[in-house]
């Protein structure tokens, strides 16, 4: 799965970024990467220490890990709370420059909520501080009920409107950042879903669509990516159900 050349010049599958920690999971690493391959897209990794030209890329994929440093979103960091200050710097100069370029961009967890303080909104630094009844749950199996909104572009993507996702977080979206909106909540309330609906593709999920590898309605999330990448019009039907009416 060596990557191609990009937009920089003529490629055989369009280039997809992913942003990880430095001493990330190999495991996610994979799982993304072969997510993206069976979509048609190559990929490269990018790090603090091995970063990547955005201008090379056809899409980014903002990656799980650590926490981000709730200085950047007003609150105050907690000590118990392992952070990553160059990977945050690493990521908002990264969806600066996606912006500008107009690449599609689909955050996984922790990218999710880049994506959200990126566009100027906050995080709950520990949810089972704000919702008390929402489960303790941390596990890579689909075990978590969400709901999506009809009329979202999520849902025109996964084809459904209740699914279970799994759970590898303890924080989530508060205030939304400008041009995002909540387009999926599990039943406590907390927020698992958000997107641009300006933006072709500008998607941030709570879950891990990459250990879904079983589960077709995920996986097009990835599919979804990549075709906007390749500069398709986007298909409301990719995961194989007619957008609701």
């Amino acid at each position: 799965m060596a990557a191609t050349i990009g937009r920089a010049g003529s490629r055989s599958r369009p280039l997809v970024g992913i942003t990880a920690s430095v001493h990330g999971s190999r495991i996610a690493a994979m799982a993304n990467r072969l997510a993206l391959w069976r979509a048609g897209a190559a990929s490269v990794r990018i790090t603090v220490d091995a970063p990547f030209p955005i201008e090379r890329l056809d899409a980014l994929v903002v990656g799980g890990g650590d926490d981000i440093d709730a200085s950047l979103y007003g609150e105050s960091a907690r000590p118990h709370i392992r952070i990553d200050p160059d990977r945050d710097r690493l990521e908002l100069l990264a969806l600066d420059r996606a912006a500008r370029l107009g690449l599609p961009v689909l955050g996984i967890c922790r990218g999710s909520q880049m994506i959200n303080v990126h566009r100027g909104g906050s995080l709950h630094v520990d949810i089972h501080e704000v919702y008390e009844e929402a489960p303790h749950m941390r596990t890579v199996l689909p075990r978590k009920r969400i709901r999506i909104e009809p009329d979202s572009r999520l849902y025109r993507i996964l084809g459904i409107a209740e699914c279970r996702v799994n759970a590898l977080h303890h924080q989530s979206v508060d205030r939304v950042g400008d041009g995002l909106r909540v387009v999926a909540r599990e039943r406590a309330g907390i927020v698992q879903g958000i997107e641009a609906p300006a933006e072709p593709f500008l998607i941030g999920v709570q879950w891990h669509p990459e250990y879904l590898i079983a589960d077709s309605r995920q996986q097009a999330l990835f599919r979804r990516l990549v075709v906007t990448a390749m500069g398709e019009a986007p298909l409301d039907e990719i995961a194989g159900v007619a957008p609701a009416q």
